[in-house]
């Protein structure tokens, strides 16, 4: 009917339509002004009216075909949606032809429970996928309204993937549940014929929305209906159908009353059109009125097809989408009158009937939502109730505006009112006297409570600016809402556990909708690992499915039973995690799947189930909450339960009916049955030790936890017991397993009472004894099964047979000894071979393990008295007692495997169990060998064969089960050990084949065939070789890296942790290092994945072993941290960062394989940011864990910062260029400095009381801490500059002054953070309390220091206190036990040595002068030659080579030395005080102290080298070894660059083809020179020493020290400046750097290049060959310097520098080619012109101040080298 109104309407336009190109329709009138063109007929007439009305039939929404324009590229993309659809649909119409073939099933009670169960998981996933179904239809509908043009064709794709998807998911539900149904629901035969009639009209749409198809409008919406009648039809015939028909008609009734609604405003919008002037306003208004009527016919095809299932939220959610397109339309309609017309009296009619279809359709959404609350009315204490919990608290955040509490209080006491009227009458109308006596007690309490309240209220009224009188109202208030609680509680935990049951049921539905859209995706998915994922987490969400459906249905069919509640609310949190995971796999899957419409669906489904979890999550913790402890009552039931169904089915089994239930075989129920009583056991432990220490919350836990696996326990028994053929065995399996659950109801009951009396002795010896029993029964039901009791047998036999050897004296032996021997070796074959079949029968069934474990028995019985035998031939008694000892071994060995088997095979999924064989089977085997060699001696050679035969047979095994694990070692380890042990493998056949020529000659005619194994041998193990290395780089050696990391992320869900070792804190610093090195190793990738893709693997292992550990510390932290969600938040990171790193890990092995992919490096660069990310995200994580803690973490990290700056400054200070910025004295900072570092005294105290107090304290007065330390380090280093570069030793005494500060406040926070919350007798108190100590004596010393510091006559004395404290606390680091992080090497603890040699020289001569400048200077020396000496000497000791003696030694004598030289401190600081002749004549005996701890010290660390000792100290030595580095490090940098390529280039300009071919050559030739250079620099070095004008043994240490130091940092610097120079022409030639930094690099390279020519001139003979050379090249360079490269410098000096400038030269044409081919775009605007000339100026006044910053820098850094370089460079410089 609206359309027709619509269409009189529109056909008054005349629409001119072109089917041959796209575009929308315009409207207009086809009466358009003609064109006169002379005709051949001549003029004609031409009349102009009105065209006549249509007198042909008029067609709506359909074309011909031939018309039709092509297919858009979305269309097309539908179209193939459509189709792979459509063939789903008629495999499902195929498969609905009949039902499943289930097999017989018996009437046991677990056979009914069986049948019932999953009745109702099949009816609860068609449901969804009907539901899923009638919305993907109703989104259709909606999607495909408006013009074609604007449709979005990837969403229609993704609604008809969902209907198509879920269809087939449904198919295979109902023929499963056509199996189960009986006669009284209906038969399966019509749930057939509704699933077919479905899918028919699932085909009808799919055929009338194709894009091709020409149907009309009203085909589409016709095939909708169907849906929905289907569908509802459907949902009868399996019951569950929740919507009455009441509702449905309403529904409708609603839906027409918008209609007819909508009709009427169309009707007045047509007479607003027909008096519109304007043609293009009268059209809108028309247009506006054709869309209002679309969208309400829409919204009741919606209407009609949502309607049975319209309690799905889907559902719900489309049919509001098709309101709001209404009210759209409304609103556009309402707008194109007002716009088209002036006249009042129609544009009211027009308003009123728009408010007449928004109230109608208010009316219909309003309805809808009724039923979203699950159709019920507001309960009579559920509004009153809700009102009185939200008053209440506006009452408490009103707190200080007494008017607005005591508005609210009239409420709250109305609120209270009606619920103590509704308890009141509702204690009236009850039956039981009891309950009515319950209802008004509480109504009597509450009504107390509000009298109470009111009074409260009326004094705050009374006296508003009273703060008692506020505070008595908000207590009134709280006891009022306590009173609620209490009053309203069953009501309250109704309505909690109803909500619990919709967000159960939604998730279940959720997770169903999502499983169907992964199984959908996976044919597009392109990503195996991913769709894997998926895949594995949609398998674990499918096994928790049917629980979370059992426990809605048995809360829904017993609302008051608690133990159904219970049931609920544990199926529910057991569902959250692997519903997470699946989302979580879902997300990361989308991006991986081809099909939009598919990765569409996947998407809404993850973020639809994701929803419903976060609902499901709060639901169930507040139902927890509500329903209280009641796990052990819950557990006891369970386990009643149990028994009575093992009762039950062992009545059936004695009757010959006890069946198994389809799925199971007795394999499956074996191994289930295995693996469950090791869970049983372990759950019944800690159920006793919780009952055993009185905790009520973990007892009831550990029970809930035992009576679940009890469940899979008793499941597992009765499919054994109906699978085997035995009946004798299947009655014994039910027996016993009724036993378990008896002895497990008793053990639950004895733990209850325990609970009631923790301390109770009588108690815990019956929960004892009842636990012992329990463990009997468990033990008896797994030996009933099979196989179990042949290898009892088999155990047994072998015992009996072994009491042969317990006689005192054996028979001599009738036989030979090559007899006895020949037996023997043959009995030992036949049982090393049984061995490895009782091995191989544990992967097998259960007969298997029993034939093999007989054979066994009876081959050992064979071999034991073959080796009686053998000992009878004996000819001493020693050696027959050896041969009796080593039968008596393999008789050990031989049970122990047998029992091994027999574990494995109950449990074949049990850690390291199959290690465990293995070694067992190894143990027989090795001892069968020991047998054999002891009575085979007399045949040299024979033995080792023999064994290493045996020895094959053994292991051959393993190669028939690559899978199985035999041993601990990762992937990586395993390759390295192949390669290595295949190079020994090879060497040794060598050796076996030419020791068997030459040991026995007789032979000779064995030789050709040992030749021929060796050769085969060989060529076996290249192959395997070449296997390996090629496997290696397939995988780009990571694959075992995410395995590392996926196994670490899954230990983290690990059920419960260990027990904690440590504190929060603990595990939160280890946490915060081991992420922050993760996240340096990330950015380390970014970079080498630009420069150097081959070192990706090593940081990649770095990152893995990072991971590692900080997942295991990650686990623990979660596990204490408080409160819980802060747990699962850590360990939710953790895992995410997992997730990172295994992407990031992936991407650098792909790297390394194709190292020039960009493709790959611009992934790796996103997966490495993501990590960085992922790690802050961690960091949160913790802090928000104890943020205290976190803050201390983060302080000790920036004073670490400090501590690195204050170092430095101080080598700033030393070489002389610390000055002041602006002309001011020490005088201008010394109160700032004081003023800050009181300050910071202030908040040490805090941070010292913070460890007691709470964590927000603790966090501010850490934080304060860290700003106050970095202020008054700035101060000091102000204060220092202003003392001038001319004293830069009183410079340094300061700047040391404020370090030490630093390093004790680290150390004191260090110490805060271990010491919080811990309690006051903690030993972390202690360390707290001497850090303290440290630390105020340090600012002490500070103070005094800058109050010293410009009195010159006390500076030393002060400088000199303050060495010899800090040297006080270096040794009490050095003697505490604490194992440095690195080692060094011995040479570098005796080249430490040194310093103090030097320094005890200044400090004797300072002691002689008394000048306070010669003190300052010792003062600064001492501290850092100890300080040197210590950490070189400790780092030396703790390395792996050095043994414990001479650890011991040479940190005795490192503290010897130190304490001498201490006393030499305070003996000079004596002197300074009182000097006298007697005191310096002291200092003699003092310095021989040192110094011969010192000789005592060098002599450990020579102990530590050994033999291989090398004065590290010998210039000669370092500058050769210097040297020659240098050169491999050019020589390695120009072996990059011949791998390097220009990267391809956006245009073809003929003058700058050649710019980065030369820039490669150009740095190649550079590369090449240095290389020269440096080499010829060795020889001159090495000629010198020949020539004795430098020592070997350096005589004149200082002199050529100073030489060769010289000539040391030359070659340092020519190493790093071609280093540089390389990478910067690696990273401009790939489009990763500026020509500018390339050319700096080529500069640089030319400077070092000089200095080292200079630094080898210093001594060298001008006529020696090696100087000849040298400057040879150094010549033929210069003359080079302006032609084109040569491929060796003639000179090093000029060839470098010719090479340099010639890269110069071509980055500079580069660089200036580049800028001019960048085009300015001039705007020619004036307002936009005058901005970009503004813009402009802008930048190169920045780029002239950068230039200028960047010029003081350079030559502050050019200072700063003066200042360090030889004197001979200087010289040379100047």
């Amino acid at each position: 009917v609206i359309f027709l109104k619509c269409w009189k309407m529109v056909r008054k336009k005349n629409l001119g339509q072109q089917f041959n190109r796209t575009g929308k329709v315009e409207h207009g009138s086809v009466a358009l002004p003609a064109v006169m063109r002379s005709g051949s007929s001549g003029p004609e007439t031409f009349n102009i009216g009105i065209m006549p009305s249509p007198q042909q039939q008029v067609t709506i929404g359909q074309m011909h075909r031939g018309h039709m324009p092509p297919l858009t590229s979305a269309q097309q993309a539908l179209m193939g949606t459509i189709n792979s659809s459509m063939h789903a649909v008629q495999q499902a119409q195929a498969d609905l032809n009949e039902v499943d073939n289930l097999p017989p099933l018996g009437q046991d009670m677990a056979s009914r429970v069986w049948v019932q169960n999953k009745v109702d998981e099949s009816k609860h996933e068609i449901h969804s996928q009907v539901d899923a179904i009638t919305a993907g239809t109703a989104s259709v509908v909606n999607l495909t309204a408006g013009d074609p043009v604007d449709t979005d064709y990837t969403a229609v794709g993704c609604a008809i993937t969902t209907i198509s998807s879920n269809l087939t998911e449904m198919s295979k539900g109902v023929k499963l549940l056509a199996a189960l149904m009986d006669d009284e629901v209906g038969s399966g035969e019509d749930l057939l014929k509704a699933a077919r009639t479905l899918a028919s009209a699932v085909s009808d749409l799919l055929k009338a929305v194709q894009p091709t198809s020409g149907e009309p409008r009203q085909t589409v919406l016709t095939a909708a209906g169907s849906i929905g009648q289907a569908s509802g039809e459907l949902l009868r015939q399996i019951g569950e159908n929740e919507t009455d028909e009441r509702f449905q008609d309403v529904l409708m009734s609603l839906a027409k009353a918008v209609a007819n609604a909508a009709a009427m405003l169309v009707l007045k919008a047509k007479n607003v059109a027909q008096v519109a002037e304007d043609t293009v306003l009268q059209n809108r208004v028309i247009a506006a009125a054709t869309q209002c009527a679309l969208s309400t016919s829409q919204l009741v095809a919606c209407a009609k097809v949502v309607s049975p299932t319209i309690s799905s939220p889907v559902c719900q959610e489309q049919l509001i989408e098709a309101g709001k397109l209404v009210d759209r339309s409304v609103e556009n309609c309402v707008r194109a009158c007002q716009a088209a017309t002036d006249d009042t009296e129609l544009l009211k009619q027009v308003s009123a009937a728009a408010s007449i279809v928004s109230q109608a359709l208010n009316d219909l959404l309003q309805h809808v939502r009724q039923f979203a609350s699950r159709g019920e009315p507001i309960g009579r204490y559920d509004q009153a109730t809700d009102t009185i919990m939200c008053v209440t608290e506006s009452i408490f955040s009103s707190m200080g505006d007494a008017g607005e509490m005591v508005r609210q209080a009239r409420v709250l006491a109305q609120a209270t009112s009606d619920l103590v009227n509704a308890m009141r009458s509702d204690a009236e109308a009850e039956i039981d006297m009891e309950n009515s006596k319950k209802l008004l007690a509480a109504a009597k309490l509450l009504a107390d409570s509000t009298a109470r309240m009111v009074e409260a209220a009326k004094g705050a009224a009374a006296n508003p600016e009273n703060e008692d009188q506020q505070q008595r109202l908000r207590e009134a208030a709280e006891g009022l809402r306590v009173a609620t609680n209490a009053a309203a509680q069953n009501a309250i935990k109704k309505k909690i556990v109803n909500r619990l049951e919709i967000a159960a049921k939604q998730a279940a539905a959720a997770a169903t909708q999502t499983i169907a859209a992964s199984q959908n995706a996976a044919v597009s998915n392109k990503n195996t690992a991913a769709h894997q994922q998926l895949v594995q987490s949609c398998k674990n969400v499918a096994d928790h499915i049917p629980q979370l459906v059992q426990g809605v249905r048995g809360s829904q069919a017993q609302s008051e039973d608690l133990s159904a509640q219970l049931a609920l609310i544990n199926s529910s949190q057991n569902f959250l995690q692997p519903g997470s995971k699946m989302v979580a796999s879902a997300k990361a899957a989308v991006p991986t799947v081809t099909d939009q419409a598919a990765a569409m669906q996947l998407s809404q489904c993850a973020k639809n189930l994701a929803t419903s979890l976060a609902e499901l999550r709060t639901a169930s913790q507040k139902a927890h909450e509500a329903c209280g402890p009641m796990e052990i009552d819950s557990a006891l039931n369970t386990v009643q339960t149990l028994k009575n169904e093992l009762q039950d089915a062992k009545m059936a089994a004695v009757d010959g009916q006890l069946k198994p239930l389809p799925g199971e075989t007795l394999e499956k129920c074996t191994q289930d049955l295995g693996s469950t009583s090791k869970a049983v056991g372990s759950s019944m432990a800690q159920l006793l030790t919780c009952a055993a220490q009185g905790n009520e919350h973990y007892t009831g836990v550990a029970a809930r936890e035992t009576a679940q696996a009890l469940k899979t326990l008793a499941q597992a028994a009765r499919g054994v017991a109906a699978s085997t053929t035995d009946p004798v065995a299947a009655h014994a399996m039910l027996d016993s397993a009724r036993d378990v659950m008896e002895g497990s109801a008793m053990l639950i009951q004895e733990a209850k009472q325990a609970l009631a009396a923790p301390g109770d002795a009588d108690s815990q010896q019956r929960l004892a004894q009842v636990a012992k029993a329990v463990s009997h029964s468990l033990n008896n039901c797994v030996n009933c099964l099979p196989g179990q009791k042949d290898v009892d047998v088999a155990l047994k036999s072998i015992g009996e047979s072994s009491k042969k050897l317990l006689v005192d004296s054996l028979p001599p032996s009738s036989k030979s000894f090559q007899e006895a021997q020949s037996e023997l070796n043959q009995a030992a074959a036949d049982l090393n071979q049984s061995a490895g079949e009782v091995v191989h029968a544990t992967r097998g069934q259960s007969g298997e393990l029993a034939a093999a474990s007989g054979k066994f028995s009876d081959d050992f019985d064979e071999f034991l008295d073959a080796g009686i035998e053998m000992a009878g031939q004996a000819q001493t008694k020693e050696d027959q007692i050896q041969v009796i000892g080593n039968l008596k071994s393999i008789s050990m060995a031989s049970s122990k495997l047998l029992l091994a088997a027999k574990s494995l095979s109950v449990d074949p999924g049990a850690p390291n169990a199959k290690n465990l064989l293995a070694a067992a089977a190894r143990a027989v085997t090795e001892s069968i060998n020991q047998l054999i060699t002891l009575c085979t001696q007399q045949a040299p050679g024979q033995k080792e064969c023999d064994n290493a035969l045996r020895e094959l047979e053994t292991v051959k095994g393993m190669l028939d089960n690559p899978n199985e694990p035999v041993s601990d070692l990762s992937y990586f380890d395993c390759i390295e050990g192949v390669m290595e042990n295949s190079k020994v493998l090879g060497e040794s056949m060598a050796g076996i084949s030419q020791n068997a020529k030459t040991g026995d000659l007789l032979a000779s005619h064995t030789h050709d065939a040992i030749t021929e194994a060796a050769q085969l041998m060989k060529e076996a193990v290249d192959d395997i070789m070449v296997t390996l290395n090629e496997a290696a780089s397939e995988v780009g050696m990571v694959g075992g890296m995410v395995d590392s990391i996926a196994e670490a992320m899954s230990k983290l869900d690990e059920g419960t942790p260990p027990d904690p070792k440590g504190t929060f804190v603990d595990y939160q610093t280890t946490v915060v290092k081991y992420s922050k090195a993760i996240a340096v190793t990330a950015q380390e990738m970014m970079t080498k994945s630009v420069t150097n893709p081959e070192e990706l693997g090593g940081l990649a292992s770095q990152m893995t072993n990072d991971y590692g550990h900080l997942a295991l510390q990650g686990r623990m932290a979660a596990a204490t941290a408080e409160p819980e969600e802060i747990g699962f938040q850590i360990r939710t990171r953790v895992q995410e960062l997992g997730h990172g790193c295994i992407f990031l890990v992936q991407k650098a092995g792909a790297l390394q394989i194709c190292p020039t992919d960009s493709y790959t490096k611009r992934e790796l660069i996103e997966c490495a940011r993501a990590v960085t990310e992922k790690v802050s995200l961690v960091l949160s994580a913790l802090q928000a864990g104890n943020k205290g803690t976190q803050a201390c973490i983060t302080a000790a990290s920036a004073v670490s910062g400090i501590i690195a700056d204050l170092d430095t400054t101080i080598m700033f200070a030393t070489a002389g260029t610390l000055n002041a910025e602006n002309n001011e004295s020490f005088a201008d900072h010394r109160e700032n400095i004081l003023k800050t570092a009181k300050a910071l005294v202030e908040d040490t105290k805090l941070l010292v009381s913070g460890a007691a107090s709470s964590q927000d304290k603790l966090a501010q007065a850490a934080q304060s801490s860290a700003n106050t330390i970095t202020q008054l380090a700035e101060v000091v280093k102000l204060g220092a500059a202003s003392l001038g570069s001319d004293d830069p030793e009183t410079q340094v005494v300061l700047i040391n002054a404020i370090k030490d500060v630093a390093k004790a406040l680290s150390d004191l926070i260090g110490a805060t953070k271990g010491a919080a919350s811990k309690p006051a007798d903690d030993p972390s108190m202690y360390q707290l309390k001497g850090a303290a100590k440290v630390m105020v004596t340090n600012v002490t010393s500070l103070l005094k220091t800058v109050k010293a510091v410009e009195d010159e006559a006390t500076r030393g004395t002060r400088a000199l206190e303050a060495t010899i404290e800090y040297i006080k606390q270096e040794l009490t680091v050095f003697q505490s036990s604490e194992v440095p992080e690195k080692t060094s090497s011995p040479e570098e603890s005796i080249r430490m040595t040194k310093g103090i040699t030097m320094a005890t020289a200044k400090a004797v001569a300072a002691g002689n002068s008394c000048r306070q400048e010669d003190v300052i200077a010792t003062a600064n020396l001492s501290r850092k030659a100890v300080a040197d000496m210590l950490t070189a000497c400790k780092q030396a000791s703790y390395h792996p080579d050095v043994s414990e003696e001479v650890r011991e030694r040479a940190l005795r004598f490192g503290t010897e030395c130190t304490l001498g030289y201490l006393e030499l401190l305070e003996h000079v600081l004596l002197i300074l005080q009182k000097p006298t002749p007697e005191l310096k004549h002291q200092l003699a005996s003092f310095s021989k102290r040192v110094a011969g701890a010192v000789t005592e010290l060098i002599q450990s660390a020579e102990a530590m080298k050994g033999t291989e000792w090398v004065d590290p100290e010998d210039p000669t030595v370092i500058a050769e070894t210097e040297l020659l580095g240098a050169a491999a490090s050019i020589e390695a940098a120009a072996k990059k660059l011949e791998q390097l390529k220009p990267r391809a280039k956006p245009k073809q300009a003929d003058e700058t083809l050649d710019f980065e071919e030369q820039i490669l050559e150009a740095a190649k030739s550079i590369a090449a020179a240095t290389s020269a250079l440096v080499k010829s620099a060795s020889a001159a070095q090495r000629e010198l020493v020949a020539q004795g004008k430098v020592g070997a043994i350096p005589a004149n240490a200082a002199d050529d020290g100073q030489w060769s130091q010289g000539l040391i940092s030359a070659a340092r610097m020519v190493a790093a400046a071609t280093s540089n120079l390389c990478e910067a022409a690696n990273a401009s030639v790939q489009g990763h750097a500026s020509e500018e930094k390339l050319i700096s690099s080529a500069k640089q390279v030319a400077a070092s290049t000089a200095q080292l020519l200079v630094a080898c001139k210093v001594k060298a003979d001008h006529d020696s060959e090696a100087m000849r050379r040298l400057v040879k090249v150094n010549n033929e360079g210069k003359s080079s310097l302006h032609l084109e490269m040569m491929s060796f410098f003639i000179a090093a000096g000029n060839a470098v520098k010719r090479a340099s400038d010639n890269l110069v030269r071509a980055a500079q044409k580069a660089a200036f080619g580049k800028a001019e081919d960048d085009d300015v775009v001039v705007k020619t605007k004036f307002v936009g012109g005058i901005a970009q000339i503004i813009a402009a100026q802008e930048e190169m006044l920045k780029k002239e101040r950068e230039l200028e910053e960047a010029r003081k820098k350079l030559a502050q850094i050019r200072q700063q080298q003066y200042k360090f370089l030889p004197t001979e460079l200087r010289e040379d410089e100047g």
